[in-house]
């Protein structure tokens, strides 16, 4: 198996100019599940290295099938947790603490590092508390914690990816008639949650062991500008329609919509020239789907939608409301807001409410228009441009395409 290499890569010149020498390239990471994992294996090492735990009389095998290494056994702060991918890469895991709560019970924790990501799971603290019982009919048993949300049927918002990390890295090392539990803790996980679309998919109260790889790929970094731009080459050969994404919420925002994938392009924060890319490539409609905290900047003349860039949501908000004559104390709440989620929230307040449907028809529109205008004067084409505004939980706050 090959160590995934964390090297920076080398800077690469795209048809919008190269990168500057003196810029770092960005760092990938890894997603959630490999945490998760991790944490959990350190937890399970730590009961069958730590052969004081064991009674004399005690004369169940604490061997897996798997020989743990000298390293791993001596070597507590770090984890190696294959990865499933096709270079069949290894990745070694900080582990930031771990101990043993009792003869059969341990504790272990890692910090999420995505990489160079914006992603709200950054620095999160993950738990995997690990209990060795007599064999329970499975060698393996996953639990969701606090702050590891459940799905609507009750079950731990642990998919397909986690479960095979587990399956790969666990099993191997759990002792013959004998069944590992493992319950995953996100002491943040439910704080967290608030600020994602979780809830419109499902996954309630907390965040979810999701993804299909264990590679945290920079989205929001330049180079990846590159592959995006491909995507949407290759897609608008087929199609003179495209559905612009930010973001993995935005994307699932639009299948649950009902849009295919073949017509699906993610943009991240570059907006502006993603559209002038689509426009050069003939695509006549274009359908804008995301978080309205995030395409609201496009109606303030915003086109890369990087909070490190620039931000502005509260004045496009305050500026929307003045000119939509709402009154002043509205007004005055909207402009002390600290966050769009906040004002969304204070316009679904019943005495506010009426003016909820007019203020994000009045945004939606606004963004139609500027981004008409910004196609137009990068690319001398016009186009049709559609907004559809979801709020966090994926509800339309706005369809440009729908009878008001």
């Amino acid at each position: 198996m090959s160590e995934l290499n964390q090297s920076d890569r080398s800077n690469r010149s795209s048809a919008l100019g190269s990168t500057p020498n003196h810029i770092s390239s960005p760092k990938s990471g890894y997603t959630l599940p490999v945490f998760a994992i991790a944490a959990a294996k350190a937890a399970l090492i730590k009961l069958l290295s730590d052969h004081t735990h064991l009674e004399s009389s005690d004369t169940r095998d604490i061997r897996g099938t798997k020989e743990l290494s000298t390293l791993e056994i001596k070597d507590r702060k770090t984890v190696t947790i294959e990865l499933l991918d096709e270079s069949n890469s290894l990745a070694t895991i900080a582990i930031n603490q771990q101990a043993r709560l009792d003869q059969y019970t341990a504790l272990a924790i890692t910090i999420s590092d995505p990489g160079d990501n914006l992603d709200l799971t950054a620095n999160t603290p993950i738990w995997a508390w690990v209990q060795l019982l007599p064999w329970q009919g499975e060698s393996l048993m996953l639990a969701a914690g606090e702050g590891l949300g459940q799905t609507k049927s009750g079950r731990p918002a642990i998919y397909k990816y986690a479960k095979e990390l587990a399956q790969a890295n666990l099993l191997p090392l759990i002792p013959p008639q004998q069944t590992a539990q493992v319950k995953f803790i996100l002491p943040e996980g439910r704080s967290l949650a608030q600020r994602t679309s979780n809830q419109a998919f499902g996954i309630l109260d907390g965040l979810a062991l999701l993804g299909t790889s264990g590679i945290s790929q920079p989205l929001s970094a330049a180079d990846k500008l590159a592959d995006f731009r491909a995507d949407l080459r290759a897609k608008a050969q087929d199609h003179d329609r495209l559905v612009f994404c930010i973001g993995a919420n935005g994307n699932q925002v639009a299948t649950k919509l009902g849009y295919a994938e073949s017509e699906t392009v993610q943009m991240a924060n570059w907006v502006g020239v993603m559209l002038v890319e689509a426009a050069l490539h003939h695509i006549q409609t274009m359908i804008l789907v995301g978080y309205h905290g995030k395409l609201l900047k496009l109606a303030g003349g915003i086109f890369n939608t990087s909070s490190h860039l620039a931000d502005g949501r509260i004045e496009v908000l305050t500026t929307a409301a003045v000119n939509q004559g709402l009154p002043q104390a509205l007004c005055q709440k909207i402009a002390r807001s600290l966050t769009a989620e906040a004002v969304q929230k204070l316009l679904a307040q019943p005495e506010f409410k009426p003016y909820q449907r007019p203020f994000f028809s009045h945004i939606g529109q606004q963004i139609q228009t500027r981004a008409k205008a910004y196609v137009h004067k990068y690319s001398d084409r016009q186009v049709d441009i559609e907004v559809i505004l979801v709020d966090r939980q994926g509800q339309i706050l706005f369809d440009s395409g729908s009878p008001s």
